[in-house]
């Protein structure tokens, strides 16, 4: 047990997250909706937060621009096994970019737990026009 403890804090064995989007195709301005899925690693762990940004990656140089980050304290321990669910909503900006070969967008997640162990996930979307 004392071995999975150290495992854990060194990421391996910890709890996951998964952002699930009702949709990944949006226009500008509209609302981004889904769930955060926390999925239990081999032991027990605190959560602390969740911080999600949506981010703006210019293909051509590589470059990444952070548009907006949503963070949610969230004090609650994680069963090792178990999962939970924490609701998302975002709301696209109404003068974002459309995605083209030159622009892409993607939400990066990161998961925070007591000891400073993270957690992160990246999840694609089409920003298409109106």
């Amino acid at each position: 047990m004392l071995l999975r403890k150290y495992m854990s804090l060194l990421g391996v064995g910890s709890a996951q997250i998964d952002l699930i989007l009702e949709k990944d195709v949006l226009k500008p301005g509209e609302s981004v909706n889904g769930q955060f899925l926390i999925k239990g690693g081999t032991i027990d762990q605190q959560l602390q937060e969740i911080e999600c940004s949506l981010v703006m990656v210019d293909e051509k140089t590589g470059l990444e621009k952070f548009i907006d980050t949503v963070t949610i304290a969230i004090q609650t321990r994680i069963q090792s096994e178990g999962d939970d669910k924490v609701p998302f909503s975002f709301q696209l900006p109404v003068d974002v970019p459309v995605s083209s070969k030159k622009i892409s967008y993607h939400f990066k997640t990161k998961l925070t737990f007591e000891k400073g162990v993270e957690s992160w996930d990246e999840d694609m979307i089409k920003v298409v026009s109106g």
